[in-house]
């Protein structure tokens, strides 16, 4: 069983890293990155008045889920919120055909979902503090 916990803590660190490292560097060319996103849906079927906040709160979200993945903070949730921005992400670049985004999307996803799976492997973490999962 150890071996299947110790699995699961260096997964939800792994995807926790990357979406935490994702937010990270955007946050401090925040206005930067909203202005490139912003740029990209330009001509898609997306209203400007929706691409605007979520391309400000993308890095927010992408920062705070990782930090909770890489404590194991609200694990269960931080799984389930990080699956809807992979969900979004995916359909936003169907939407604007950036085909070379989704491999990365839905293999995040695909961690994301799969540790969804296995929550009750989720030993190595703060939930374990308040006995939450």
């Amino acid at each position: 069983m150890i071996n299947n916990t110790l699995t699961f803590l260096l997964l939800r660190l792994g995807i926790g890293l990357s979406l935490f490292g994702h937010g990270l560097v955007r946050l401090p060319k925040l206005r930067g990155f909203s202005k490139w996103m912003t740029g990209n849906f330009a001509h898609s079927m997306l209203p400007q008045t929706l691409v605007l906040p979520f391309s400000y709160a993308l890095p927010i979200t992408e920062f705070g889920i990782g930090l909770l993945l890489i404590t194991g903070l609200f694990t269960r949730g931080a799984l389930i919120a990080g699956s809807i921005v992979m969900l979004l992400l995916i359909f936003g670049s169907c939407l604007i055909e950036e085909w070379s985004a989704l491999p990365s999307q839905l293999i995040h996803l695909l961690f994301l979902a799969g540790l969804l799976s296995f929550i009750h492997l989720n030993s190595f973490a703060a939930d374990q503090l308040f006995n939450k999962k």
